[in-house]
């Protein structure tokens, strides 16, 4: 599979600013793959997030140097409105996300499509579709402000996916949700993950981040510090000088290397951590037996 986004030596800056938000990033999205994108408060992320989507320079204005290509075209010769098509995306917030206009849940999963001038049966299709695929088939007749949190995000996961985008943009999707509404968005989440879409992750979780995303991109101050595969960038224990929070896993896995516990690698996730400190417990309880 070929590269979907390709991030070409981009620096950028909001209007009245002298300071970049985004400096000197270069990097491509594989068609199909999950990347998570991790890094302190303040490092860009969203920005970048509003870069990938086209929405800066087009709504945010400010200066762009270098290009974003999306399926090889830049973002900046689309048509307003013309990405959303092929971009979907998913606010922090989805307060932001609800139209405000529609009186149901269906009726706001429909929205878009309505807007888009798609026939009346197949509105209805797709609708149904979505919300299965977000498991809120029971709250259609329910008004949207009327909904939990972590139902409003799946509804705001549901009126993106009803658009058929091939790419995803999530940023932060549970930073408001609590440990129920976050479990139930990342059932989602993990849906399509096999369904194979291109999945770009705002998380500050990052142990969801450890479990869900395939490939890491680092920001901190506008930059991208390490870009890879995740195992690599989340077992990297001197990344948390930079001020990047690792899994708790890794944190155990470095303290008990420390400590002499002989692991044969570092791991990030809780399925890596029993394994590999499981085998370490075999192998020196065997050891201690032959002595």
């Amino acid at each position: 599979m070929g590269a979907v986004i390709k991030v070409e030596n981009i620096t950028y800056r909001y209007p009245l600013t002298e300071k970049p938000a985004i400096k000197n990033l270069s990097f491509e999205i594989e068609e199909g793959g999950f990347y998570g994108i991790i890094g302190p408060n303040g490092s860009g992320k969203t920005t970048l997030c509003a870069l990938l989507r086209g929405f800066a320079p087009s709504f945010y204005k400010g200066d762009l140097e270098g290009q974003v290509l999306v399926d090889e075209k830049p973002t900046t010769a689309y048509l307003e409105g013309e990405l959303s098509l092929r971009i979907g995306y998913v606010f922090q917030n989805p307060f932001n996300q609800i139209s405000g206009v529609k009186d149901t849940v269906f009726e706001e999963i429909a929205y878009g499509l309505e807007n888009f001038g798609v026939p009346v049966d197949e509105i209805e299709d797709r609708v149904v579709r979505a919300m299965k695929l977000t498991d809120i088939e029971s709250l259609a007749m329910k008004k949207p402000f009327e909904i939990s949190g972590g139902q409003q995000q799946r509804m705001a996961l549901a009126s993106t996916l009803v658009l058929e985008p091939g790419i995803l943009i999530i940023d932060e999707p549970t930073s408001q949700l609590d440990p129920e509404g976050t479990e139930s968005v990342f059932k989602v989440i993990e849906t399509l993950k096999q369904t194979k879409k291109t999945v770009i992750l705002v998380e500050h979780k990052i142990d969801l981040i450890a479990e869900y995303a395939e490939k890491i991109i680092v920001l901190k101050n506008g930059e991208a510090i390490r870009i890879g595969d995740k195992q690599d960038i989340l077992s990297d224990i001197a990344l948390e000088a930079e001020g990047i929070q690792l899994p708790q896993y890794a944190a155990l896995g470095s303290r008990l290397r420390e400590r002499g516990v002989d692991l044969e690698y570092i791991p990030i996730t809780e399925k890596q951590a029993l394994d590999v400190i499981g085998k370490a417990i075999s192998k020196e309880a065997k050891t201690n037996v032959v002595h």
